[in-house]
């Protein structure tokens, strides 16, 4: 069954008022010194993590902490964007030599993005838009993670690099509904409607027609 459906424009304020830039202070002395020690620890002494194939690297959703962070950082996003954001999850990776991260979008639960960089022994730089990003550590990517294509060029050669990743939508926007990331809470594993899927190819169609 096909569903259509009818949205003006106006209503993607992401294409308005997010494109991806580089904040170079993301995380102050302080907080990274604790993500550093936090991710070591809960690396070497806790098990809990997904082992994810498919990037040879490990992962962890809904982190504790992470979901802190990604709380605490409203107010800066929001200030970056001109936005009023509400969270929708956390996630933290740990890449090896040998990672991967090939091109894709998120769903809509990422609607607006972070990506930065806790620890790293190695560069291996994140390209948003076919804009290349070597972030140091402490130094984080703001971008449109359900309309902005994204990835790492080939394998990580380094030793290690622990990057987590804040997700957020849009308060009054298309994708409220992925608050706290209930919807895909609630449907796992379709982490998006075909009414989200239809708005997504739209949204990603006109902003490549705005960045051309």
């Amino acid at each position: 069954m096909h569903y259509s459906f009818y949205f003006k424009l106006s209503e993607f304020s992401l294409i308005k008022k997010i494109k991806h830039k580089l904040i170079k202070k993301f995380f102050s002395k302080e907080e990274l010194l604790l993500l550093q020690k936090y991710c070591s620890k809960k690396l070497h002494t806790n098990g809990e993590y997904n082992f994810e194939e498919g990037y040879n690297a490990l992962r962890w959703y809904d982190d504790t902490v992470m979901n802190s962070i990604l709380e605490v950082k409203i107010d800066l996003l929001e200030k970056e964007i001109d936005l009023k954001l509400v969270p929708t999850y956390s996630y933290w990776r740990y890449y090896t030599e040998g990672s991967i991260l090939e091109k894709h979008y998120d769903r809509p639960a990422c609607e607006v993005s972070v990506t930065a960089c806790i620890k790293k022994e190695g560069n291996w730089p994140i390209i948003v838009s076919e804009e290349e990003f070597e972030l140091e550590e402490g130094e984080a990517v703001l971008y449109g993670g359900c309309n902005e294509e994204h990835y790492r060029p080939g394998k990580f050669a380094g030793k290690q690099m622990a990057q987590v990743f804040l997700h957020y939508v849009d308060k009054n926007g298309v994708f409220s509904h992925h608050a706290y990331d209930e919807y895909c809470k609630k449907n796992y594993p379709f982490g998006e409607s075909m009414k989200d899927t239809e708005i997504l190819q739209e949204l990603r169609n006109q902003y490549k027609k705005r960045t051309v």
